[in-house]
């Protein structure tokens, strides 16, 4: 139904974009987006180049975009990704950039970037940095040798889709939006020499300040129910400042109900916060397996994500995946989504948290790990999680690796 509500939205005739000499796609001086239905305006502004277009959303504008049906053509194919111009609201917001893919709206491609500046700021996205954040065969990167065609986009958006969470009124202005021939990457998101979670240790045992991420879902989410009183993030966290006497600040971005590559949209989100993490954790899966993730798919996703940790901050931060956790009722059927974390982390060199293995290891006591639902952690079960991160830092984190 949500594909449907959206579609319909497109109130423009298609129009193919073919790019000047200088690589202009939309000069944005004519109103070619439709507002969403009682949820947003889009209005013709002063532009840092003629006219630009505003494009503002009312409070809890959930599933809100302002559409347009402006395609790519085969010069997109040629060039590196595409620029914009923003001008802010001065809020602490991000705006949201969406792509359709080849009419398909079950492929799609978003953005994440910043709207707190009031001076008009050019937004640089290179094709790779745009995430699929959808399972399935045709969900694959944009651009690069075995990506997606950039020249079959069928559609710009902006706006935000569900997994954002949090939908406070924003607005912000965009201007001519270009293909941009070469865009110059930082590559420090290579994978390092030595033990990978070296760097965090050897500040722990220096009693030096550290910054902890928990990327996740509903298992690390502070909102959920299961996790008010006790989550493993805030037992990590007091188990490290216990051990090694370090003051420990802990950010922790998880959204119940959301998927790996979602997360990976909203990163900016905690980037204001902490650029530099010394450890961000990656726990995902349950949601992932049930929108149709599979083994190998997840294992190109949690590359992406180490990759991406690694570019974003600057190539500083420690990154840890954890094996996707089971639940009662899918007690082994997720094993191949565990496999692929596993085989990701040793292909980057990044700390592997074996929580899959720590929680198959209970045996006979594994229901006492979950609440009545059968899925969420019991506060035993966030005491094991807590308690393998912290094992897979210590481990991991020395020259020599414990047999």
């Amino acid at each position: 139904m949500l594909r449907i509500s959206l579609a319909l939205t497109l109130l423009f005739a298609p129009a193919e974009l073919r790019a000047g000499g200088d690589g202009l796609i939309s000069s944005m001086d004519e109103l070619r987006f439709a507002a969403p239905k009682d949820k947003g305006q889009v209005v013709l502004v002063e532009g840092k180049v003629g006219k630009a277009l505003r494009f503002s959303f009312v409070d809890n504008a959930r599933s809100a975009f302002a559409t347009s049906n402006l395609r790519a053509t085969p010069e997109w194919d040629q060039a590196a990704g595409l620029s914009f111009w923003v001008q802010g609201d001065g809020s602490d917001e991000f705006g949201g950039l969406e792509l359709i893919y080849d009419n398909d709206f079950a492929v799609r491609y978003d953005y994440c970037f910043p709207i707190r500046n009031k001076e008009w700021t050019k937004v640089t996205v290179a094709w790779e940095d745009l995430v699929p954040v959808l399972p399935g065969p045709k969900s694959k990167p944009l651009g690069g040798a075995d990506g997606n065609l950039p020249s079959k986009v069928s559609a710009i958006w902006f706006g935000k889709w569900w997994y954002w969470a949090d939908y406070p009124g924003y607005a912000f202005a965009v201007d001519e939006i270009r293909l941009e021939p070469s865009i110059r990457r930082d590559t420090r998101g290579d994978r390092p020499a030595g033990p990978p979670l070296k760097g965090l240790l050897d500040k722990l045992e220096t009693r030096a300040p550290i910054t902890i991420v928990t990327m996740g879902d509903s298992l690390t989410d502070f909102r959920h129910w299961a996790n008010r009183k006790t989550s493993w993030p805030q037992i990590l966290k007091d188990r490290v400042k216990e051990k090694y006497g370090t003051d420990v600040t802990l950010v922790n971005p998880a959204i119940g109900g959301t998927e790996l590559r979602q997360n990976l949209v909203l990163m900016p989100r905690w980037l204001a916060k902490a650029p530099t993490p010394d450890l961000v954790t990656i726990c995902f899966g349950g949601n992932d397996w049930g929108s149709g993730m599979r083994g190998e798919q997840f294992y190109r996703t949690n590359l992406g994500a180490i990759d991406r940790v690694r570019r974003m901050t600057g190539g500083k931060s420690g990154v840890c995946l954890m094996t996707t956790v089971p639940s009662l009722p899918r007690w082994e059927t997720m094993d191949e989504l565990a496999d692929a974390g596993r085989r990701a982390g040793k292909e980057r060199n990044a700390g592997i948290a074996d929580t899959a293995k720590a929680f198959h290891d209970a045996g006979d006591k594994r229901s006492s790990l979950f609440v009545d639902d059968r899925v969420h952690l019991s506060p035993a079960g966030h005491e094991l999680i807590a308690g393998t991160v912290l094992q897979a830092i210590e481990e991991q984190g020395r020259d020599r690796v414990k047999k």
